[in-house]
């Protein structure tokens, strides 16, 4: 699914208007229906449920008009407060705006933060509250009745729905202007906006779901609207089949080369990984006195003892790295190696003579760090998090984080690599400038190991075959969907590396199964 931003999606309305004779009143209508039937799945039978709608100017009001019509047909007793004058909405919301007179509904109006009390007690008296006050072409700052009002339903334990987008916040960055209203439940129409799916506007928008209102794809394609937003459908399209036939050396053969002294776990993560994939095979580089180690935890992965001459990965360990690479169909690197300046040495040079996909992390990009010059050298796929991001482009983790699409779809292009800004809406960039956003994670990764797990399962991917930007995005899609059921299955956190490895395979499987929009 793409990703719109505000002006985007204005075009998409317009557009579809225009040169599909699909008018705005039906693309409003449809808007409507889709948040209300998104209102009984979440929060069940509309049925004498008591609900206030929220209006403001322009057409986020006349949606929430739409959806106090439409409630009042399921059997629900919606009350409407706009914090307009009625006489000035205009076009389409001033056409729902006749049509709800026509009902028995109240339809009151607070102009002036004075006139407070009464709304309070609406408000505590309501089963929903519905937001359809600002849409995402907001562009000053909240003030007045509104800003009381919006700190008044976040004051409220009631459920919020927004309209759109929780109003307050602006349509593209998602920096709540003044202030924002903070929803359980966000229907946006037509496609996602970048202020809903990616931090700080995340924050505010509850669960999201996107209401198909009727654009055309081809409308969507001819504004030019490229952002991936991941999702079941896309990724179940790039995992790869697994015929009747098919043996382990259908599905590839992956090296790691991880782990140090003190770092073993680092390694029997990757590996966890990279088995949990699908991998055909599995072979971990790594210094010899952890070899007993590795085959004690990870069993179904093979080792390549590597002298480690001095305690660290040196010049003499190289030619059989080397030679360990060959045949193999991708190669990890990273994860727990160190960083002592002679494993830099290696890690460069194999990086830079390697022809296989790579993935590599942690301490792999530590060692790249003074050396980007080298970094186009073949299929790569680089996994920073903020702070290695840093090290990398040498601009500060406040810059990165501020700009996080830019910073990632630039750094892509210029090195000719594929990128995955991991973080919050973990970013991939592709050197010829595809982007994508991943939807999926959650505070509870945020523990070590997680990175690991993730270079391992990329990496696994690569050797069976998945091109360097799908595997980044399949990859991160899972690791993030594991921990994700992880989480709905009532631990929200304090759960393990190793634990959300085990729970890969199932969420291979929910994707296969549902294949559609989470």
């Amino acid at each position: 699914m793409k990703i719109a931003t505000a002006e985007q999606m204005l075009l998409c309305d317009r557009l579809t208007s225009a040169e599909y004779n699909i008018p705005g009143l039906e693309l409003m209508e449809n808007a409507g229906r889709g948040t209300v039937a998104a209102m009984a799945r979440h929060f069940g039978g509309l049925n004498e449920r008591k609900v206030l709608i929220f209006t403001g100017p322009g057409n986020n009001g006349g949606d929430g008009l739409v959806i106090a019509r439409l409630l009042l047909e399921q059997g629900a007793r919606p009350q409407v407060v706009s914090l307009v004058p009625l006489e000035k909405l205009q076009g389409d919301a001033a056409r729902n705006l006749d049509r709800v007179k026509q009902l028995a509904m109240p339809l009151y109006t607070c102009l002036d933060e004075e006139e407070l009390s009464w709304v309070e007690r609406l408000v505590g008296e309501s089963d929903l509250l519905v937001d359809a006050l600002f849409g995402t072409g907001l562009r000053s700052p909240v003030t007045g009745v509104f800003a009381a009002v919006i700190r008044c339903l976040n004051a409220s334990e009631v459920p919020v729905v927004a309209v759109d987008i929780p109003s307050g916040l602006a349509g593209d960055t998602g920096i709540p202007q003044g202030v924002s209203v903070r929803a359980r439940l966000t229907c946006t129409y037509g496609l996602p906006k970048f202020a809903q799916v990616e931090p700080p506007g995340k924050e505010y928008v509850g669960l999201l779901e996107v209401i198909d209102i009727g654009i055309p794809a081809e409308v969507v394609e001819r504004i030019g609207i490229t952002v991936e937003w991941l999702d079941h459908a896309w990724v179940k399209g790039v995992i790869p089949a697994r015929g009747v036939a098919s043996h382990k050396g259908t599905f590839g053969h992956l090296l790691a080369l991880a782990g140090s002294l003190g770092k073993a776990g680092a390694a029997v993560l990757c590996g966890l990984g990279a088995a949990r994939s699908g991998a055909g095979l599995v072979t971990i580089a790594a210094p010899k006195m952890l070899c007993g180690v590795l085959q004690g935890a990870l069993p179904e992965a093979m080792t390549e003892p590597l002298a480690f001459s001095q305690n660290y990965l040196s010049e003499p360990d190289y030619e059989q790295l080397l030679a360990s690479a060959h045949g193999k169909a991708a190669v990890a690197v990273g994860p727990g190696l160190g960083t002592a300046e002679e494993t830099g040495q290696v890690v460069r040079k194999f990086y830079r003579e390697l022809r296989q996909p790579m993935v590599v992390d942690a301490d792999g990009l530590n060692l790249l760090a003074g050396e980007v010059a080298v970094l186009a050298a073949g299929p790569r796929v680089l996994t920073p998090h903020p702070g290695e991001m840093s090290r990398l482009a040498g601009i500060s983790t406040v810059e990165i984080q501020g700009k996080r699409r830019a910073v990632a779809a630039d750094f892509a292009k210029r090195h000719g690599v594929y990128l995955v800004l991991k973080g919050a809406s973990t970013i991939i960039a592709a050197p010829d400038g595809r982007l994508a956003i991943n939807p999926t994670g959650n505070p509870g990764m945020a523990a070590g190991g997680m990175g690991d797990v993730l270079t391992g399962l990329i990496g696994g991917l690569l050797a069976q075959g998945v091109a360097p930007f799908e595997a980044a995005c399949l990859g991160v899609y899972v690791h993030g969907l594991a921990g994700d059921r992880i989480v709905r299955a009532g631990r929200p956190f304090g759960f393990l590396a190793g634990e959300l490895a085990a729970e890969i395979p199932a969420a291979f499987q929910e994707v296969l199964e549902k294949g559609g929009a989470l």
